[in-house]
């Protein structure tokens, strides 16, 4: 005879597996973009100088080239081993709320919200406003908010 489990397990639902799993994505290009960022974060001052200085050089590239951008690029040169523990602190964070998230545990989700903003604090602290102030920062900030307002929109189903 065949029993059946009176209590039904509670399935993931859509959503928040769909969101968990761009967590996980997301997570692992940032890694690799941090370790990345932080080993060539001396050359990248030296590359923007070269660039900013050779007359060859495009003039869409050249006027990137800013005195403010090559200086936010030295203090973030300077403070590259910060900036890298806190970055990876963060993906740390992110991906270990998105598997409490994927368990249904309301911790998962600010576990994860610590993650997704830590970063953008970090930046403030070590390299200042115009760190978050670029376009590329400006572009990763909106993508921050959609993902707090779509797992904002998921916490209905998270448990204890």
């Amino acid at each position: 005879m065949e029993t059946t489990n009176l209590i039904e397990e509670k399935k993931l639902p859509g959503g928040l597996n769909a969101l968990t799993i761009l967590t996980f994505i997301g997570s692992g290009i940032a890694f690799i973009f941090t370790c990345w960022n932080y080993v060539r974060a001396d050359t990248a001052v030296s590359q923007m100088e070269a660039t900013r200085d050779n007359e060859n050089a495009p003039a869409f590239l050249k006027k990137l080239m800013t005195p403010e951008a090559i200086e936010r690029a030295r203090v973030m040169a300077a403070n590259k081993l910060p900036i890298f523990i806190l970055s990876l602190i963060a993906c740390a964070l992110c991906i270990a709320g998105a598997v409490q998230m994927r368990k249904l545990k309301k911790q998962g989700f600010i576990l994860w919200l610590i993650g997704e903003v830590l970063p953008f604090i970090g930046f403030l602290i070590f390299v200042g406003v115009g760190a978050i102030s670029d376009t590329p920062s400006i572009f990763g900030m909106a993508i921050a908010l959609l993902f707090i307002i779509l797992y904002s929109v998921q916490r209905k189903h998270l448990v204890n």
